[in-house]
């Protein structure tokens, strides 16, 4: 019975402790404290919005200053006084300082892109909406993830769409008939190997050196069975969903807006890309011709 009286007291005075201790620390609903934690957790999770829908932005293949551009309006509609937006091809650095003490910095990096310009365009009808007031802190982070999450074309849909681009681009430089054809069959062996690689991960210059190769052996191969064949054209119109061109295009945009780091970026990167597609058509037709199959 003692020990069971000593427990009760021992309990008691836990519970009283506690409770002070909860005075003391918890901040209670409707008070200064409580506001205050409110309106940073509020505008904590406004800067998340916004940074994660320049993150998407940025993975899809939107050029920097679309990026800026849509991170400074959102701030501003947010009504953050005077946010710092920094952004590269691989990282976006914002802060935001209204001469407070409650200052928030976001770093988010961004290792790997890829293009996906439905995606991009999705994100820039959100920020417009949020802009205008059509879209509250919960809708924009659901629809965020909607974004993400959207259906993507089936494997062999895109593949069979290269494989006609790279006909129709055989076509043009000059392609007859069966240059077309081998052309389409070169498409589709080309992009298979770049599906599985990308879900490998593989490197981008890896990948383009490799399809390049690739290419070139699927139409050398070809020729020995068809000599008629003007193999040039069947390479040309074949690499051509290797080619760089919206990295190429986002530097020359970059450049114009003034923005030398990002452009310098994305053109080395189209710059080692055509270097690598280069060295992969030269390596391999240089081995063919020195074992006489051309």
């Amino acid at each position: 019975m003692c020990d069971l009286g000593k427990m009760h007291d021992w309990e008691a005075s836990m519970d009283e402790k506690k409770g002070d201790f909860l005075e003391d620390n918890i901040v209670v609903d409707g008070s200064p404290d409580s506001k205050l934690f409110n309106d940073r957790l509020s505008r904590q999770e406004k800067v998340s919005v916004a940074i994660s829908i320049g993150e998407e932005l940025i993975k899809n293949g939107g050029e920097v200053a679309r990026v800026e551009d849509t991170l400074e309006r959102l701030l501003a509609y947010y009504e953050f006084g005077r946010p710092n937006v920094f952004v590269v091809s691989n990282g976006i650095f914002l802060t935001v300082d209204e001469g407070t003490e409650n200052t928030i910095t976001c770093v988010r990096t961004i290792p790997n892109w890829s293009i996906n310009l439905d995606k991009v365009s999705h994100f820039n009808a959100l920020s417009r909406q949020i802009c205008q007031g059509k879209c509250t802190v919960e809708e924009a982070k659901e629809r965020i993830e909607e974004i993400k999450n959207l259906k993507q074309n089936s494997d062999l849909s895109v593949i069979l769409a290269t494989a006609f681009g790279s006909a129709a681009f055989c076509y043009i430089f000059g392609g007859r008939a069966f240059e077309m054809l081998i052309a389409f069959i070169v498409g589709l062996a080309l992009k298979g190997f770049l599906c599985v690689s990308e879900k490998q991960r593989v490197s981008k210059f890896m990948s383009s050196l490799i399809g390049s190769i690739i290419v070139s052996i699927v139409t050398v191969l070809c020729y020995q069975l068809m000599p008629m064949l003007l193999i040039d054209k069947i390479i040309i119109g074949s690499i051509m969903p290797l080619v760089p061109g919206v990295a190429l295009t986002t530097s020359i945009r970059d450049f114009f807006s003034g923005d030398f780091l990002s452009g310098g970026i994305h053109l080395i990167e189209a710059l080692l890309t055509a270097v690598c597609i280069a060295a992969g058509v030269g390596v391999a037709m240089k081995a063919f011709t020195m074992i006489g199959w051309i």
